[in-house]
Formats: C-alpha cells, structure tokens, sequence
C-alpha cells in the first residue's frame, strides 16, 4: 500500500487537516514531503543493532484519530529514535516548507502526528507476524516508500501523470543535498551518522 492511500483509508490524512487548519490538500502536500524521510528513517533504523520496536505502538494510531488534540510527545520520541537529533528534523521541515509553502510551523506538528500514524500502523500491520518479522517489517516500510507516494497525490483533485511525475521528482529533489539524483541516501547518511553517535 501507497502512503498516502495509507493516510486516506484510517482517516490519518483528514484528522491532520482538522486538527492542524488546513486544507486536505495541503495535508496530502505536507505527507508527500515528509513521509520519505521517516519511512527512510524507520528502514535505517531496522538495518541496525537497535531496531525500533514496533510492538505496542499501534495504539498511536488512534492518538492521531481521536477527535482531542493529539499529544506529540510520543511522536517525538519515535522521531527521536529514527532520527537521533532534532537537526535532522529541523533540516527536514524546513526543506519541505520550502517545496510546499506550508509554514515550517505546522510542518513540525504534522511531522510527529505522521510519524504516529506510520509507526501505529506499521505495528497493527505486523502483529501476529511470525518469527520472521524483522524481514516482514523491512518490506513493509519498503513497499510504502517504493509504493510511491500514492494515488492521491493532489488529494483527491484530478492529477496527470505528469503533473504527478514532476511533483514526485519534486520532492525527491528536495533531499537531493548532493545533486545525485538519489535523494533518499542524502536524507539516510543523515539519520546514520546520527545513528552511530
């Protein structure tokens, strides 16, 4: 499943809207942004000694969908775990900012509520996984980082491909720090050599 198919279908993508005052498509513009990097983060984190745990962490999802406000501390210490530093966060919703024009305010509150939503739903997902689910976890977070960021790139308004293409290449040129074409790895050397700290 695509990200932001994810968001949409346990209603992730409207709570955050609601709850943050904007639109769903700015959400969805916010998501596109930001979900690489903690998909990213999360995979990094599965390839070393310290894996994040993902068991009990489905009730996350929830937090995020209650109709109170969310509380973000947990959101923060999962972003704590993935990323190491608040730098890293910092430098990630302040290069989405610059590529949605949604202030780098409400992106940091939407970040730990995304990182609530993907981890809660990542747990929920491999409950009840065999022994094997350390390799069953690395291609789920790969199959919704590989997916694409999912059919509803504009939240819900009528998209080409192309328009869709560009606003993926988009993105992806955002953490492309190096210029190489493979922003991911940019955006990964950072959480690992926060990591290895």
């Amino acid at each position: 499943m695509q990200i932001l198919d994810m968001l949409v279908q346990t209603g992730g993508l409207q709570s955050i809207a609601k709850e943050l005052g904007i639109t769903e498509a700015q959400a969805a513009s916010g998501a596109q942004a930001l979900a690489p990097a903690i998909l990213g983060g999360m995979q990094k984190q599965e390839q070393t000694r310290h894996p994040l745990n993902f068991s009990g962490l489905g009730g996350l999802l929830e937090q995020v969908l209650k109709p109170q406000a969310t509380d973000l501390s947990e959101g923060n210490d999962v972003l704590g775990q993935i990323f190491g530093s608040k730098d890293i966060s910092r430098a990630v919703t302040q290069n989405a900012a610059s590529q949605t024009g949604l202030d780098q305010s409400v992106l940091k509150k939407m970040l730990p509520m995304l990182a609530m939503l993907i981890a809660g739903y990542v747990s929920k997902q491999s409950t009840g996984q065999s022994s094997d689910a350390g390799s069953g976890l690395g291609s789920m977070l790969g199959g919704l980082l590989s997916g694409g960021l999912g059919s509803l790139g504009q939240s819900g308004e009528s998209a080409g491909s192309s328009s869709k293409q560009s606003s993926t290449q988009g993105i992806a040129a955002m953490f492309d720090m190096n210029r190489d074409g493979n922003a991911l790895d940019d955006i990964l050397r950072m959480v690992g050599k926060s990591l290895r700290s």
